[in-house]
């Protein structure tokens, strides 16, 4: 008898995920760790930008984002992280893909993330959501590392856009909408 394949509900997230998500940062090597404040902030203020997904109701990934208030199509994409343990192939690529279509739906009409030169993983991901929109990427230093202190990479910016606002995005992994409730839940 085999065992069901867990799923994973992206929901938005509250002020109340925060110290869950900042306790996922703390056990992600390479990822900045901020105060739990941080994210328990963010999630009042950027909640809209951003996106959990859960197991069981338990947080197993996360993404915050924002709108750039001096360029409001613009979608900048600071932090994810999913957890090693959860089962689920693909989880953090499509955590990417749900919350840049939430955002492109909404108006934006670029994508924007600061990546390590070194994290093949993140911009591979980056990539093919480029392509699969038919969308330019381009890349260009945002902060050198003598900005970010001793130890800190540059921080490269991935650029994606124009995206297409009327358009669906062709999807490689498929999601369900399972709530028409104000806090967006899909099923990966």
């Amino acid at each position: 008898m085999g065992t069901a394949r867990a799923k994973a509900v992206f929901r938005t997230p509250t002020p109340e995920d925060g110290l869950k998500v900042w306790e996922l940062v703390a056990d992600t090597p390479g990822l900045d760790t901020n105060s739990p404040y941080a994210y328990v902030l963010w999630f009042r203020d950027f909640a809209d930008c951003s996106l959990v997904a859960t197991v069981d109701d338990e947080i197993v990934g996360f993404l915050t984002g924002y709108r750039r208030p001096e360029e409001p199509e613009t979608y900048f994409v600071w932090q994810t992280a999913v957890s090693p343990r959860h089962g689920i192939p693909f989880l953090g690529v499509k955590l990417f893909e749900e919350a840049a279509e939430r955002q492109r739906a909404r108006g934006a009409r670029f994508v924007e993330a600061s990546v390590s030169a070194e994290n093949r993983s993140i911009l591979m991901v980056l990539r093919q959501y480029a392509r699969r929109r038919g969308a330019e990427i381009t890349e260009q230093l945002l902060f050198p590392a003598e900005l970010l202190g001793d130890g800190h990479h540059d921080e490269i910016l991935q650029r994606i856009g124009p995206l297409a606002a009327d358009e669906p995005a062709p999807a490689p992994h498929a999601t369900t909408d399972t709530t028409p409730s104000p806090v967006k839940e899909t099923v990966a």
